[in-house]
């Protein structure tokens, strides 16, 4: 198989369904060595399956590359394992992609302590441990004088980086990891690794409740814009996170100063009530959930 990111290796975690074997698949047909990780759990997080072998059988049927793994993202020394096994298979590594996630949705005044925490172990933590150990692997081989020509996409969510309600713990992890995309390309551009986050719109298991009738965005076409940014021709492009729907890709605009004022010296409390409001007017209003600004039409 050829294509864009022909002979490049690549993991993907959560890729036994919905958005990230849509990925899985794409990275195939576009002729990448695929790591199909997954612990097959329901929605919540619990239990298990072997839905990424079905991935992996598809790939194979595809005539590509690819084995399962079913390491726990969020466990620190599972992550390391799991980098190693790409580069014990395939004999490298090219490609992160974070994908992993479960949702546990509540309103905050009824969340648990549990449900916060499981949430943003999977999703915070299980960006953060594979991200590390790849960016390690990736460092030694800059370092000892190799080239390095790396990426790494992780996974937001408008709930993160525009709110949404009665998803604090997941829009937490996901702004977290919005974060994280930009703090890291700035740590890692120097090794030749990119690494840049999508906030995908499609109708999945995480999110047909959401749907009223079923109705949404085909998983499958978010997988272009993450092939693509995985390969040669994304190399210039980091730091930055795409919103991406079907069709439609826009790249968002992370938090700027806006209106100021600068007194020179410390302020009362008692001066604000006059500066603050006049400020918060000239401010342009927060984003919608679809990342929409409200009077603006473009």
């Amino acid at each position: 198989m050829s294509g864009i990111v022909e002979g490049r290796v690549v993991i993907a975690t959560g890729a036994a369904r919905g958005i990230g074997r849509g990925h899985a698949l794409e990275f195939a047909r576009q002729g990448a060595k695929v790591v199909v990780n997954d612990l097959g759990a329901e929605v919540d997080g619990t239990g298990s399956s072997d839905a990424a072998a079905a991935v992996v059988e598809e790939i194979e049927a595809l005539g590509g590359e690819a084995i399962v793994n079913g390491e726990d993202v969020s466990d620190f020394d599972g992550a390391a394992r799991l980098i190693q096994a790409a580069v014990d298979r395939f004999g490298d590594l090219h490609v992160l992609v974070n994908n992993a996630g479960i949702l546990r949705d509540r309103m905050l005044v009824n969340m648990t302590a549990d449900e916060w925490d499981a949430v943003i172990r999977v999703h915070l933590r299980g960006t953060f441990a594979p991200l590390r150990h790849a960016a390690a692997y990736w460092r030694a081989k800059s370092k000892a004088g190799e080239r390095v020509n790396a990426r790494i996409i992780n996974t937001t969510s408008s709930s993160g980086i525009y709110g949404n309600p009665g998803q604090g713990n997941y829009g937490a992890a996901k702004a977290g990891i919005a974060g994280l995309t930009v703090i890291a390309a700035k740590e890692l551009e120097r090794y030749g690794v990119t690494v840049n986050a999508i906030a995908p719109a499609a109708l999945t298991r995480m999110t047909e409740n959401l749907a009223p009738g079923g109705t949404g965005a085909d998983p499958d076409d978010i997988a272009p814009l993450v092939v693509w940014l995985s390969s040669a021709e994304a190399r210039g492009i980091t730091g930055r996170v795409f919103n991406v729907r079907a069709g439609v890709i826009s790249v968002a605009e992370g938090w700027h100063a806006g209106p100021g004022v600068d007194k020179g010296g410390r302020w009362d409390p008692a001066e604000l009530g006059a500066v603050i409001p006049a400020l918060v007017d000239k401010a342009a209003p927060n984003a919608l959930t679809d990342g929409r600004i409200p009077g603006r039409e473009d």
